[in-house]
């Protein structure tokens, strides 16, 4: 399969996003997107889905793109779904819920009607292609601040570069050296940080931030089931790597969304938001509006 090129990328972005179904959130000061392209084949629990609570709780708006499992044992819409968030909402409701509660989360196919008729042969390939890239891409909200977990660091740069020519103001893409699509609590994380229309590299590390380096094998998960139970221990507070992980990318996504200076700062406040219940707080009161949305 021949690379595509960063004009390609934003191209076919362009073009989904025009077709998409938007969602209209009143004030995108501090509105940010947790989307990975997946394909890491960790199978981790939903680290990026249990980070958009705590940086929801902290202050940020966010708009959470994001679909079933494509290659994991349990993609973001799945895990919601298990938590008893309705899936089947308006672009418009979409929208209240971030409006409202400070989080909403945008089900893929539900905003790309064309791209229904990828999932099946996606899931038949079983491979990575350019729909993983551009699932992150295509923010139906257009959130102008994103981290982007990606599965390859060939990808860090590029698409930054594709974020930049979109629009987006503030981004940090992100792979880890152990491989994951999410900055590790296992290893070193390389990032290309989209900042003010600039694209510059930089390495982080867990102790950087006072925490502790765990092996992600702790973190892997078999079904839908598992990852929510992994989500709600950390929402409770529960010491341990899948709360710490959960602290990095939160501090991450707070930092992007321009609440926090520094990465570390971000850090400090995502603890702050997980301590005061704030976030677990947010995962129910999503649960909650989208069924009444729902009319359930």
């Amino acid at each position: 399969m021949k690379g595509e090129t960063v004009e390609e990328i934003a191209a076919a972005a362009e073009v989904m996003r025009a077709l998409a179904s938007p969602v209209n959130v009143t004030d995108k000061t501090h509105l940010v997107d947790t989307c990975g392209t997946g394909g890491d084949a960790a199978h981790t629990f939903n680290i990026s889905t249990t980070a958009a609570f705590v940086v929801a709780a902290a202050g940020a708006r966010v708009a959470k793109h994001g679909n079933r499992s494509v290659s994991s044992k349990s993609g973001s819409a799945d895990v919601l779904e298990a938590a008893g968030v309705n899936l089947e909402l308006s672009a418009e409701q979409v929208g209240q819920c971030v409006d409202q509660i400070g989080v909403g989360f945008m089900f893929a196919p539900k905003h790309h009607a064309a791209m229904k008729h990828a999932i099946g042969p996606r899931r038949e390939m079983g491979v990575r292609t350019i729909f993983n890239l551009l699932g992150p891409l295509t923010n139906p909200a257009g959130a102008p601040h994103q981290v982007l977990g990606v599965f390859s660091a060939e990808w860090l740069e590029p698409l930054a570069q594709v974020l930049g020519k979109l629009g987006s103001r503030h981004v940090l893409v992100v792979h880890a050296k152990d491989g994951l699509d999410e900055i590790s609590i296992g290893a070193e994380t390389e990032i290309a940080e989209l900042r003010d229309g600039r694209v510059h590299r930089l390495t982080v590390w867990p102790e950087q931030f006072g925490l502790q380096r765990a092996d992600i094998a702790t973190l892997v998960v078999t079904s839908a089931t598992d990852s929510l139970a992994m989500m709600k221990s950390v929402l409770d507070n529960r010491p341990g790597a899948a709360r710490d992980i959960v602290l990095l990318n939160a501090g991450a996504a707070i930092y992007a969304a321009g609440l926090a200076a520094t990465l570390g700062d971000g850090v400090v406040m995502a603890r702050a938001a997980i301590e005061s219940g704030a976030a677990k707080h947010k995962l129910e009161a999503l649960v909650t509006l989208s069924q009444k949305l729902a009319g359930k």
